[in-house]
């Protein structure tokens, strides 16, 4: 048994087709704006979501960069305050140079322990001698005549100076040739 009701084309006439026709047509062009209207508040709001996700991911970056970067000047500023305890190993270094003994072979140790700590997290020793002279991170402080013509280079270091992480900490202390 079936539920369908029997369809005879010889029923309508024109006038009803029409009818019926012009009846559809204005059901789909309700139906249409309506459908249009929603589809461009839907891409409205896909587009706010995407600058929102945008500019949470950009805010989120810049509090990891300013938290790294707090970091970095929080960890500077206490190896800047230990660089009077590695000029103090320096300067007991040298004066126990000529001495044989186990306090000097233990200074020497701990000032090398002390240095390979920081230099793994970054700390970098300026000192070389017979490098140009960059006003950048060496700091002047004595001068010596040298030949004429040739570049100013450094002569001796009286204090050592250091970098952290590629930015100058302490410029070195030398004496100019040149």
């Amino acid at each position: 048994m079936s539920d369908e009701i029997p369809f005879n084309e010889s029923d309508l006439d024109d006038a009803s087709l029409a009818d019926m026709l012009a009846e559809a047509e204005a059901e789909a062009a309700e139906v249409a704006p309506e459908r249009s209207e929603a589809e461009r508040e839907r891409d409205d709001y896909l587009d706010a979501l995407q600058r929102l996700q945008a500019d949470f991911e950009n805010y989120r970056k810049r509090v990891v960069r300013a938290s790294e970067d707090a970091a970095d000047r929080a960890t500077g500023s206490l190896v800047a305050n230990l660089l009077p305890v590695l000029d103090a190993f320096d300067l007991a270094g040298a004066h126990f140079a000529g001495v044989d003994g186990g306090e000097s072979e233990a200074l020497a140790q701990a000032r090398s322990l002390l240095l390979a700590t920081l230099a793994k997290e970054g700390l970098e020793r300026i000192d070389a001698v017979g490098v140009a002279f960059d006003p950048q991170v060496h700091d002047a402080v004595a001068h010596v005549e040298g030949d004429e013509g040739v570049d100013q280079h450094v002569d001796e270091v009286l204090r050592a100076g250091y970098r952290w992480k590629g930015g100058v900490l302490r410029p070195a202390m030398v004496r100019v040739k040149g």
